[in-house]
């Protein structure tokens, strides 16, 4: 009898992601081995008078070792068995080992996602080859917070993870309590991913979260990348891989209550206080009961879709960036505004924003209004003021040009 059919799905959410991990770790180095030439000494080179013959093995001494090809292994296993001398040399802090097996990260709350998420790692880590190891963070909010850190910890000790850190953190006011604790959670795995050389961090996210975030995007009336939620690969090289984004938040704690896994809930969850609690406990809800079920699996749908489409986008207006750039310099930037003009509205505010970025604008305080209003210079030009940008960037139209730079 095969595991329950929860388990089972998550188990190859995972297996799926692991499988893509290696596929993108840096193989092993191939092995190298030194060989000493054959070569016969040239007559001219040898000795004039004879030397005496070397005495013949005794029966009792074994012959030279003659190296012999090793027997046939997998690449990692291979790798992580062989010589010193025959590994690639020391990679840069952060970055994998080729000469070792991969280690992939779960970022563990005691969640239901998340232990769901931990348990399928430590069951299929092991048939392919790769360490599992696990980080659960500490934010500090709540009484006993580090008490509870520390029995996750322990927990995923428990399903044979390793290494597992419970990871304290200062969250801080910046952007709100959600925003700030997520900075806060985000840093904190960044930090252990390159302490330990993790190859990727799994993350919990599911589809139900997925449509939360589209949901808060639309609210904010963003454009198509806030609407495309969650990326399932993200972060620096693609460390943050989220395997749950088809699976729905009741697969992964029914799989949690098939293998007896203790969860926490935590109250932040179901504290109205919290946008996303509002979002998951009354908005969707609502939404669920006057248009009626599936409200979820399409609002996850409209993120894949939107995310196709802004890739899109971005991918245009990169090369259209490069055809409106009158000048670049330390100083800042300057487009060509007649150029500008002709390109469709979506490709050039995303040119214009990338722009503001380039010239200094923190991305994360540049909003659509800011560039609604750096739009309005190219195509609604009436001899407008100077726009001020977040981080004292300066945006002004000069004759055909717009010049963006840090003021």
């Amino acid at each position: 009898m095969g595991p329950h059919p929860a388990v089972a799905a998550i188990r190859l959410a995972v297996r799926r992601v692991l499988h893509d991990v290696l596929l993108d770790y840096p193989p092993p180095p191939p092995a190298t081995r030194t060989t000493h030439p054959a070569h016969p000494v040239p007559p001219a080179a040898r000795p004039a008078t004879p030397t005496p013959q070397r005495a013949a093995p005794r029966p009792h001494q074994a012959p030279p070792a003659v190296p012999t090809a090793p027997a046939a292994r997998s690449p990692l296993s291979a790798a992580a068995s062989a010589p010193p001398a025959a590994r690639a040399s020391v990679p840069a802090p952060g970055r994998p080992d080729p000469g070792q097996r991969p280690l992939v990260l779960v970022a563990c709350s005691g969640g239901a996602d998340s232990m769901a998420l931990a348990s399928a790692l430590a069951f299929e880590a092991p048939k392919l080859g790769v360490r599992a190891g696990a980080v659960t963070v500490d934010h500090g909010l709540q009484p006993g917070s580090e008490l509870r850190a520390a029995e996750v910890a322990e927990r995923l000790r428990l399903l044979g993870l390793d290494p597992v850190e419970s990871v304290a953190v200062t969250v801080g006011r910046d952007g709100g309590p959600e925003a700030a604790a997520r900075d806060a959670r985000y840093a904190a795995l960044d930090s252990a991913a390159e302490r330990h050389g993790a190859a990727a961090v799994l993350l919990g996210h599911t589809r139900d979260d997925q449509a939360e975030t589209v949901l808060l995007g639309l609210a904010r009336g963003s454009g198509t990348r806030s609407l495309s939620g969650m990326a399932q690969v993200s972060g620096v090289d693609g460390r943050y891989r989220r395997p749950f984004l088809q699976l729905d938040r009741q697969t992964a704690r029914r799989a949690c209550l098939a293998q007896s896994l203790p969860v926490w809930d935590d109250p932040h969850n179901v504290d109205p206080a919290y946008t996303r609690s509002r979002v998951r406990h009354e908005a969707l809800p609502v939404l669920e009961k006057a248009l009626g079920k599936g409200v979820v699996e399409a609002l996850a749908r409209t993120a894949q879709l939107s995310r196709d489409d802004a890739d899109a986008l971005d991918d245009w207006a990169a090369r259209a960036e490069a055809d409106v750039r009158a000048v670049a310099s330390d100083e800042g930037v300057e487009l060509d505004t007649v150029r500008l003009h002709a390109l469709p509205p979506a490709v050039r505010r995303r040119v214009l924003r990338r722009a503001a970025i380039t010239a200094g604008s923190p991305a994360g305080s540049l909003f659509a209004r800011h560039i609604e209003e750096v739009d309005r210079l190219i195509t609604g030009w009436r001899g407008q003021r100077a726009i001020n940008l977040p981080g004292r960037v300066e945006v002004r139209r000069q004759g055909g040009r717009l010049v963006i730079r840090q003021g």
